[in-house]
């Protein structure tokens, strides 16, 4: 009986929640305009159970983690990535022709692993083969290790556009593309291509009202949906609850994708005074991946790294972004972290912080950007983005202060998803 009775005494115990009380440093809390210092987060349950001046401790089965000498944050988000893979040479092209769908979901797994330990707890994957929707459930499962996912499955485009795979090959190297692959002409297509990939798990839609610069089409910012047909994706995608995501460069395929009504525009590289007042009258967010441009400036440079059509529209695009990001940020339009990772290396996300301070923010505001700004274009404002008491507990810390050296960004030293540690 005595036995029984320490048995039970023991699993009573033991259900009692341990709460983890975290002593920060310094503070963001993705709020305020200014940090604090020498708070402490109580994490309980995956949630942030309260927010205290000072340093604090709770009982004796209570877990104290030490980040006294950093500065912490809520889990960062990115707005644009692609988890499915990695470079954007000649390698990648000859990777779409011999890479099985196993390949991708192996080594996607390393890609969304090093996306996490880089603080970035949550992303927004912009389109690949749809194994992302399957990473994605992987990951909320605790199968592999990675940020929590937003996925669009198969980007949809106009034939000949962007996501239209078979650009630039003979017509008998490839097979008809269709709605099923993304690819769609008119509004009853786009209607049954965004209804394929809500049907498939896709969570968000991404459509390309322009060309693009990593394909072989000879165009990369000229418009290739109508106002009308944005209009049918968008009212689809709402139908079913879903926010549109539209890759575009040219300045007229902008304008359109903002009229049409889309959430986002992904890139905006040649955006226009008149983009510029739409956008704002429209609340419409651009995520602007100036990390995307100036790596593919930088490796058009390289002789050989991209067939010539692709080098000459990464020299003609890249070193516009970053002026087009300064005259957006100084109009007031609404801005969210996004950068277009995998045509860069995976985990390397930070470098954006850096190129978005050089074009005008401030270090407050380039983190605002990948948090409160982010959860909100992503529709997650209710849980995250900011540590508030009742969200869920992402939280990252860096050695150093970012709002002193904006580079301090690439030290991430501690990452916390859902109240679980992984990096310390």
């Amino acid at each position: 009986m005595k036995k029984l009775l320490l048995a039970l005494l023991f699993l009573a115990n033991a259900a009692v929640a341990q709460k983890t009380y975290i002593h920060c440093g310094k503070l963001i809390d993705g709020i305020a305009n200014t940090e604090q210092s020498q708070m402490t987060i109580v994490v309980d349950g995956g949630k942030i159970a309260d927010i205290q001046k000072g340093y604090t401790t709770g009982g004796t089965a209570d877990k104290v983690i030490n980040l006294e000498n950093k500065t912490v944050m809520p889990g960062l988000m990115d707005c644009h990535v692609h988890l499915e893979g990695e470079g954007s040479g000649k390698d990648n092209i000859i990777n779409g022709f011999t890479m099985t769908d196993a390949d991708i979901a192996f080594q996607s797994t390393i890609y969304a692993k090093r996306t996490l330990m880089a603080g970035f707890t949550t992303v927004r994957d912009l389109g690949g083969s749809g194994i992302n929707i399957s990473m994605r459930k992987a990951i909320a499962k605790g199968l592999i290790e990675g940020p929590r996912m937003i996925t669009a499955g198969r980007a949809i485009s106009a034939s000949g556009g962007h996501m239209d795979n078979s650009d630039g090959f003979r017509d008998d190297m490839m097979h008809k593309m269709g709605p099923d692959d993304g690819v769609a002409d008119g509004r009853d297509e786009l209607i049954k291509a965004v209804r394929l990939q809500i049907k498939r798990g896709s969570d968000v839609i991404k459509i390309a009202s322009t060309g693009g610069v990593l394909d072989l089409s000879e165009n990369g910012s000229g418009a290739e949906f109508s106002i009308d047909e944005i209009k049918a994706v968008v009212e689809t995608a709402k139908d079913y609850g879903l926010k549109v995501a539209c890759h575009a460069h040219g300045a007229e395929g902008i304008r359109r994708a903002i009229l049409g009504g889309v959430t986002s525009i992904e890139h905006g590289s040649f955006m226009d005074d008149e983009d510029i007042k739409l956008a704002v009258q429209y609340g419409t967010y651009y995520v602007p991946t100036l990390i995307a441009g100036r790596s593919v400036s930088d490796s058009a440079a390289i002789k050989g790294y991209f067939p010539p059509v692709i080098a000459r529209k990464a020299m003609e695009i890249g070193p516009k972004m970053l002026g087009t990001f300064a005259k957006a940020h100084k109009a007031g339009v609404k801005i969210a972290f996004g950068t277009d990772a995998g045509v860069f290396d995976h985990g390397k996300n930070y470098l954006e912080f850096g190129y978005m301070v050089e074009g005008g923010m401030t270090p407050m505001e380039a983190i605002k950007s990948a948090t409160v700004s982010a959860a909100d274009l992503l529709g997650l404002s209710d849980t995250l983005g900011s540590i508030t008491i009742g969200k869920t507990a992402d939280i990252v810390a860096t050695d150093g202060d970012p709002l002193q050296d904006i580079k301090n960004m690439k030290n991430v030293s501690f990452v916390m998803k859902e109240g679980k540690v992984y990096k310390q």
